[in-house]
């Protein structure tokens, strides 16, 4: 198949003829001239004069520039995919970093707790200055604020679909407010006898689980309000009690230096973990992403239970974070290095990092694989006591979180937020 045009050819041949004849291969010359059948007198005014060289000496020109520009391309590729934006916004392994994106401001008083809507960049802080603000993080504008709350707010967290919002205080009550309906408190429940400290919905959104300086944990029907369950079983105030991906088990946390699980249907306790010196601020459960990190830091085979549920982190008092398996009660691995009180922990979504937040005012990266502290953030001017990471999904496909295949193929976005005693929310953004 011919690459060159009839007159490219002619061309070509005309400039061969002209450099054979003027480098006096007279043979050379004839011979070509003859296969060629080209009819052509030797000319040095001819546009063929030299035409040959000049062509050969700028494709070398051409081929060294391009070899040049892939290099450079190739530098510029590597770089842009160390920067921390871009890569950030490409990669599962983003953490946060120095500066924050948005710092809110607007509180009166300590902020406890933050959450993130799970579809909408919309995000709500509790606080002790007895309100509940809704923001939206990713403009980091302020939209607007929930009273009805009569003192201090210690939690706030969002249903699966974010249609409802549910608030706890010291006022002794559970509000829950309808994000479709203006933000309306459309139900208020009550039932614990001392400040409610932590409140969450369980999986299916049915029911709510609340924890309570006065030692119990509750279950609270959504639709009715009423009363379904007391947990007794801690001897002092239980500062959370969170519920399992599947909702099959809850974790509580402590004033009596202790974590319990428990089977929120019967109330019976499954487990109980001990080994933290001081009061336990927060537990969480570890996804399901992240049990091949933790079996390797533990020295086990990655077999065993897939499901939710089969390990937690606890943060506490005494400046340490515990890692736990949760069918043994054995403590997996301890991983001091705050200089404070250890006040939020979450789990990165790639399951390969743990973030915890403490009174040491940082945010620390920990490595699951080996529990090596990997990055310390300067985070807040004072403690900080609340750490949350958004719940949007990247993919259009939903999880319950029951299904572990399900989790894998979703990616959460990559924003951060902390709050705490300076009265500020700091989002944390690629």
């Amino acid at each position: 198949m011919a690459l060159l045009s009839d007159r490219q050819k002619e061309e070509l041949h005309k400039s061969m003829l002209e450099y054979l004849h003027t480098s006096n291969f007279t043979a050379a010359y004839n011979a070509l001239k003859e296969d060629t059948g080209v009819e052509y007198t030797p000319d040095p005014k001819a546009k063929y004069a030299g035409l040959l060289e000049k062509k050969w000496t700028s494709v070398i020109r051409l081929q060294k520039k391009i070899m040049d520009l892939e290099t450079r391309n190739a530098s510029l590729q590597e770089e842009l995919s160390i920067a921390p934006s871009k890569r950030a916004a490409m990669q599962a392994d983003w953490v946060p970093r120095a500066p924050a994106a948005h710092v809110l401001t607007g509180h009166r008083g300590h902020i406890t707790r933050v959450a993130f809507h799970p579809q909408y960049s919309i995000l709500a802080s509790a606080s002790e200055d007895a309100t509940v603000k809704i923001w939206d993080w990713e403009t980091g504008e302020f939209e607007r604020t929930l009273k009805g709350h009569h003192r201090a707010v210690h939690d706030v967290d969002f249903d699966h679909k974010g249609h409802l919002l549910v608030t706890c205080s010291s006022d002794l009550f559970i509000k829950i407010w309808d994000s479709e309906n203006e933000w309306k408190n459309t139900k208020t429940l009550s039932g614990h006898d001392h400040s409610v400290s932590s409140v969450r919905f369980m999986p299916g959104d049915q029911y709510i689980v609340s924890a309570s300086r006065d030692s119990t944990i509750r279950v609270f029907d959504v639709a009715s309000t009423h009363l379904v369950r007391t947990i007794s079983g801690h001897s002092e105030w239980v500062r959370c009690a969170v519920p399992s991906d599947d909702g099959r088990l809850l974790a509580s946390a402590s004033k009596d230096k202790t974590a319990k699980l428990w089977d929120p249907l019967t109330g019976e306790c499954k487990g109980e973990l001990r080994g933290h010196d001081n009061e336990l601020e927060t537990v969480c459960f570890a996804p399901v992403a992240a049990y091949a990190a933790i079996r390797e830091l533990a020295g086990l085979p990655n077999v065993g239970s897939k499901g939710p549920g089969a390990y937690v982190a606890t943060g506490s008092r005494d400046k340490t974070i515990k890692l736990w398996d949760v069918q043994s009660g054995q403590m997996i691995k301890n991983l001091p290095g705050h200089d404070n009180w250890v006040r939020a922990l979450v789990f990165h979504p790639s399951g390969k990092l743990l973030l915890s937040a403490a009174d040491d005012k940082t945010i620390r990266v920990w490595e699951l694989s080996t529990g090596r502290c990997m990055k310390t953030v300067e985070a807040h001017s004072h403690f900080v006591a609340t750490l949350a990471w958004g719940r949007q999904r990247v993919s259009t496909a939903k999880s319950n979180g029951a299904d572990p295949k399900a989790g894998e193929a979703e990616k959460l976005v990559n924003v951060v937020a902390s709050a705490g005693v300076d009265q500020i929310i700091k989002i944390w953004l690629p």
